[in-house]
Formats: structure tokens, C-alpha cells, sequence
């Protein structure tokens, strides 16, 4: 998706070079005009433009002064001098009767370009082109005809009055869970005062490590160069396509599993902690955020990447918050795909080369909400899929940023057609996609009793058009930007290296957006913003979560094509930015505040018989009952109610792998004693 992203963003860096070159007018330097004061100017009184007081043929009365600008080929230009540096609002009083669908305009302050795709307009109005950061001292402004055919009849420049960002503490969710509740008090109680640091974690297989345990076929043990031996998993048997023996998975004595490769034969593992460990080598703090997917839980040809159990653990383990979207794909063609009349799957594709998150397929997205269509029940079982995730999650006290259906608009889409889409559940247009945003809350909420999501929808800020994608503030918590920019469209003064820019008109536009309701993040992005751009144009993003590096590129956080690590370096470590370390101890219990939220109701008390860690009731702690456990955790196995309990050695609510880890550490000698209940 991410290079499927970037290979856009290199097309529209094509046409913006294109258009400011070839195909157009070049801005004219406008060092030689005399710097005005803020205020409002007649447009037409400005350097580069004509008098016009109708557009061939069509009047349009209540202009002031002389008349007004119609911008075709011309660019206008002028100087604005202010005291300080900081943040100015342009307003201009315009009609647009060219196109229907919308004007692209474009503004240039200080040689960097920015555009707004003004409406229709046929009777003078006032329109803002949004706030700017303009330099103390003298600053160049032009109105460039890129794609000019608007007319303007004046334009005003003044220090900008930027309100408060409130965002709200509430869930959308009136039976959310109280770890849930706590959390989003806690974000909207830094909300506007800091940022928090979040990192994107690869998924679907990504960051794949080899070792040289190998399997000896001969002794039924796996072992590695250094004559270490493996516990095998006895359930994950199997035979090559020669009809040899062998075991899909293996585990050293602290549980941790190692998966076969039928190409090399020796066995690996998927090193998901890759960013955040390079986050830590390089600033001394791990992020507040950690970014989860469940791609991998989806219909066809899903599998286990222990994604759920890797947020339980970042959670109950580091006290950090999760975050996950999620890739749900269909069928390229629903060909592929049949049920029988009562909505069994009957045929199904494996190959994960049939599917897509894309828009290249026949799957109809209005039918996920028809009963009876094949769009339905496969949806329905993604769902289904999806919801056995979150219910461990919830099981085991997690709360988690859900950010399902995500950046719905895709490229600009004025009439909310579908047409930029970049995804099957937007291509359809807005109305279709606020329907199956619904059907996914009510059906996690309302059949799945899932009450620890707290919901976040992608907006864009194309136009003004762009906010018809927001669902609505009954169905949503937090609405977020997901920033791929890199080297075109800069805002951050630099020419050259990671584009910083803090993206401030953006989200003061998603601000605008939500009325002010919802707190404005930044879940996706490639280069960071700058601690110095984010302040002083009061960008208050609640958070960032950087994409993770791909195998060979992009890097997203460990490559300077996308960040400087002074940059990133001085961010994590400032006082601005919270971190993992810096998290209240009480995050999840009362939100770091002085009203506690009620506690989570405890299921039934464990029985006074059960004994801790013994896992397989056989009344002893050995590495049998680890093994044990790590087939239950891994679906190889079934655990009775008791034996749950026994497992669940950290009181956590529900046995994890941490739990493994800690029975481990008892058999090893490395802790006296497990928990026991007071």
C-alpha cells in the first residue's frame, strides 16, 4: 500500500513540477514591490493583475473597487511584512463558475506552493485559503495560474486567532470499557499541550530472521550449530512434498517459537520489534504508540502472526498504548467466491494473489449491507474474524486504537463519488462507506460486545468537500491524517532531505472539519514533523506513528530519505514529546488523572485449589505445562477453565504469552515463587 502510495505521490510531484514550468506561467519575482501591512487589498490593484468587471459574458455584480482579478494566465503577486514569525490566516473574496466539480487554486508564500480546490461559486463569497506561516520580515505572496479561472475581488492577511483544541474525553461508545474510558481521558488531557510518539510495526510476515536450528530427522530433535536442542512442537508435524517428516515450529526454554523454512530447512522468526528497537538505540526511549494490523485474521487465506498476543504484551507488559488498522481484503473476483442458501462458505481461495484491498475487483461494496449476496457473508466472516482478536484483547484488559476502512477518500473527490479511492470500501462513494463504517460498530458493539475500541476515522483536506467522509461524532472518537509527502509539496522551508513540514493548514482543516469535537491525530506519516514546526504553527497533532521500514525500501524510520536522525533524535528526547517511559502508571485505571474510572468488573474468583503455573493439572511446574500453554496460545490446543486459571500466573484476566515467559523464568530458577492469590 505504502509504495502503491508513494508511486502517486511521485505522479502528482511530476504534474506540480510540470505545471510550474512547462505548462504554466512562472511565478515573477516579486522582490521589488513594496512590502504592505496586513489588511485587505483590492485584488485587482495588485502587481500581475487586470481589471475585469465581467467574465466575458457574465456579470457578477457587488464586487468593490474598480472591479476584480479574473486569474487566467497571469500570476499576482505582492509583499506582506509582519513583526513576528508565526501564523496568519488569507482570506479571499472569490467566485469560481468555471467548473462545477471544483478549481484547484494555488497560493505560494515564501516559494512554497499550496492548494485548495475552491467550489463552485457564482455570487461574490468569502473564502479561506487557510493559515500560513509567514517569516518576520517581509514575505512573498502569488496567486499562481496553475489552474487558475477563479476571480478575485479581494484579499485580506491578518495575524491568525487560533482557537483552543478541545477534542473530547467521552467515547462514542456509552459502554465502552473503563480501560478504554481512561485511555482517551488521558490522551485528551495532553491533547494540545504535547504530542506522543508512536512506531508502525511491520505485519503480514515482514522482517524475517534465519538460524541455524535445523531438524534432525534421524534423533527427532531440532538443533542449532551450537548443539543447542529445541522443544518441538509435537502437533505441528508434517511432510515435505518428497514425504519427509518434519515439525512446523520449535521453541527455546523461554517459549519463543521459531517457525520452518521449506526453502532453506532451517527455522526462523519474524523480528517485529526492529523499529522500535532502533528508536531506542537511537534516542533512549521507546514510542508511547506502538502500530498493530489485522491483516492477517482474514477470510481465504489468513494465518496466526501473534499480533494479539504482541499487543497484550505491549500493554499488560510496557504499559504502552496500541494502535491497529486493518487490511481487510475480498476476492479480485467474486468468482472465486460461493456460500450455500444459508451463508456457508462453499469455495474460497487460498491464494493470497486473489485478493485485494484495491479497487480492481467486482466485489460490490453497497452489498456488504444486502443480506443474501455473496459481499455479505464474506464481510460477515471477516468480522467474525476480526472480532475473536479483539474480544482476547478486551478479555485481557486491552483497550486499542481502531483505525478500520482507513484514508477512505484517497486522492481529492469533490462529489464523494469514490472516484480517488484508493481502497474497495470507499470506491463506492461516502454514502455507501458511512454505511459499512456503521456496520462494522454495530456489529463489533451491538453482536460482539466489543466495548474496548476506541474508533478512529482517516480524513483528508483536499477542499472543503473532503469532511463529507466523516461519519459523524456518535461513531467516532478521534479523526486522523495520514502524512506521505516526501520530497514535493514541502511547506518546511528546507529544499533538500526529509520533508518536516508540519502540515499545520491540514489540521487546522480536520479541526474545522469536526467542529472542534474530536482530537486530531496523525496516524500514519512518513518523515516526523519538527519540534520547531509543530510549535510554532500550534500543529497539535495528538499523535504521530511513523510506517515501518520495508525489507529493502523505503526506510520509513531508519532511512534519511525520510528522516534525519537529529531531528527525530531531538523530538523523542524533548520535553514536548511523551514516550513509553513517560506514560502514567495508572494510564489504564484512571488516566493519569485524579478521578479514578471504575475498575473493570473481575470475572469469578480463582478457587483457592488451583496451583499457579501447573498448567496440565498434574500437580507439578515443568517445562511440560510451558509447552502446554504455548499450544493453547498458538490454537494447537484447548485449555478446561481451570487450567486457564492456573495459566493465568500474572493475574492479567486471560493466559498470554507473558504468562509463558513467567513460568519459564520459575522453572529456570529465576524467580522463587509465582503469584498467588491474596
Amino acid at each position: 500500500m505504502k509504495n502503491f502510495k508513494k508511486a502517486v505521490s511521485a505522479v502528482m510531484a511530476l504534474v506540480m513540477s510540470c505545471s510550474g514550468s512547462a505548462l504554466f506561467a512562472v511565478a515573477e519575482d516579486t522582490t521589488e514591490i513594496e512590502a504592505l501591512p496586513l489588511g485587505t487589498y483590492e485584488v485587482e490593484t495588485l502587481e500581475g493583475a487586470d481589471t475585469w468587471t465581467s467574465i466575458y459574458e457574465t456579470q457578477l455584480p457587488g464586487y468593490s473597487g474598480e472591479g476584480f482579478a479574473y486569474q487566467t494566465s497571469n500570476p499576482i503577486s505582492f509583499n506582506i511584512e509582519v513583526e513576528e514569525e508565526g501564523m496568519y490566516q488569507i482570506d479571499v473574496r472569490a467566485c469560481q463558475i468555471l467548473s462545477e466539480e471544483g478549481r484547484m487554486q494555488t497560493i505560494s508564500i515564501n516559494n512554497i506552493d499550496y492548494t485548495y480546490n475552491m467550489p463552485y461559486i457564482d455570487a461574490w463569497k468569502d473564502v479561506t485559503f487557510g493559515v500560513f506561516r509567514l517569516k518576520a520580515g517581509v514575505n512573498s505572496i502569488v496567486l499562481k495560474p496553475q489552474y487558475g479561472y477563479a476571480a478575485y475581488d479581494t484579499i485580506t492577511i491578518e495575524k491568525a486567532v487560533l482557537p483552543e483544541v478541545k477534542g473530547s474525553a467521552e467515547t462514542c461508545d456509552p459502554d465502552a470499557t473503563p480501560e478504554a474510558k481512561a485511555l482517551l481521558k488521558y490522551l485528551n488531557s495532553v491533547y494540545g499541550k504535547n504530542i506522543l510518539s508512536g512506531q508502525q510495526e511491520i505485519y503480514g510476515g515482514g522482517h524475517g530472521k534465519e538460524t541455524t536450528i535445523r531438524y534432525d530427522a534421524q534423533s527427532d530433535t531440532c538443533v542449532d550449530n551450537d548443539g543447542k536442542t529445541y522443544e518441538i512442537d509435537k502437533d505441528s508435524y508434517d511432510t515435505d512434498e518428497q514425504g519427509n517428516k518434519f515439525p512446523w515450529h520449535c521453541m527455546d526454554e523461554t517459549g519463543f517459537v521459531f517457525t520452518y523454512n521449506t526453502q532453506n530447512h532451517n527455522y526462523g522468526y519474524n523480528d517485529y520489534d526492529e523499529e522500535c528497537r532502533y528508536l531506542y538505540e537511537l534516542t533512549g526511549h521507546y514510542p508511547a504508540i506502538r502500530g498493530f494490523d489485522f491483516n492477517c485474521h482474514n477470510p481465504g487465506f489468513g494465518w496466526e502472526d501473534g499480533v494479539t498476543d504482541r499487543m497484550i504484551d505491549w500493554t499488560k507488559n510496557k504499559n504502552g498504548i496500541c494502535t491497529a488498522s486493518w487490511h481487510v481484503t475480498v476476492p479480485t473476483s467474486m468468482d472465486d467466491f460461493e456460500v450455500d442458501e444459508d451463508g456457508n462458505i462453499t469455495k474460497i481461495s487460498n491464494d493470497w494473489q486473489k485478493f485485494t484491498y484495491g479497487i480492481k475487483t467486482d466485489f460490490v461494496t453497497a452489498n456488504c449491507m444486502v443480506e443474501g449476496t455473496k459481499e455479505y457473508y464474506f464481510f460477515q466472516e471477516a468480522m467474525k474474524m476480526l472480532a475473536a482478536e479483539i474480544q482476547k484483547l478486551q478479555d485481557a484488559g486491552v483497550p486499542v486504537l481502531f483505525r478500520p476502512l482507513h484514508e477512505a477518500e484517497g486522492n481529492a473527490d469533490p462529489q464523494g463519488k469514490g472516484e480517488g479511492s484508493w481502497f474497495w470500501w470507499s470506491k463506492e462513494g461516502t454514502e455507501v462507506y458511512h454505511q459499512l463504517w456503521k456496520l462494522l460498530y454495530t456489529t463489533l458493539t451491538e453482536k460482539y460486545h466489543l466495548h474496548n475500541i476506541i474508533w478512529e476515522q482517516n480524513l483528508y483536506a483536499w477542499s472543503d468537500a473532503s469532511a463529507n467522509w466523516y461519519t459523524g461524532d456518535e461513531w467516532v472518537d478521534i479523526v486522523g491524517f495520514d502524512k506521505y509527502n516526501t520530497q514535493y509539496n514541502r511547506h518546511d522551508g528546507n529544499t533538500s532531505g526529509p520533508n518536516e513540514d508540519a502540515e499545520s493548514k491540514i489540521f487546522w482543516s480536520l479541526v474545522d472539519y469536526v467542529g472542534n469535537n474530536k482530537m486530531v491525530s496523525m496516524p500514519e506519516n512518513d518523515s516526523i514533523p519538527s519540534l520547531e514546526n509543530m510549535q510554532i504553527e500550534h500543529a497539535d497533532w495528538l499523535y504521530f506513528c511513523t510506517w515501518y521500514d520495508e525489507s529493502n525500501s523505503p526506510k520509513f524510520i531508519s532511512g534519511t530519505e525520510y528522516q534525519n536522525p537529529e531531528t527525530v533524535k531531538k523530538l523523542y528526547q524533548s520535553d514536548f514529546c511523551i514516550t513509553l517511559d513517560e506514560l502514567p502508571e495508572d494510564l489504564f485505571t484512571n488516566g493519569g488523572g485524579d478521578d479514578p474510572i471504575t475498575p473493570t468488573e473481575t470475572s469469578e474468583p480463582v478457587a483457592e485449589d488451583v496451583v499457579y503455573g501447573d498448567v496440565n493439572q498434574d500437580e507439578k511446574v515443568n517445562i511440560m505445562d510451558i509447552i502446554l500453554l504455548n499450544k493453547a496460545l498458538y490454537g494447537k490446543a484447548d485449555l478446561t477453565e481451570k487450567q486457564q486459571k492456573a495459566a493465568d500466573v500474572n493475574l492479567s484476566g486471560a493466559p498470554d504469552a507473558t504468562d509463558s515467559l513467567t513460568i519459564m523464568k520459575y522453572v529456570v530458577k529465576l524467580l522463587d515463587k509465582l503469584p498467588q492469590v491474596e
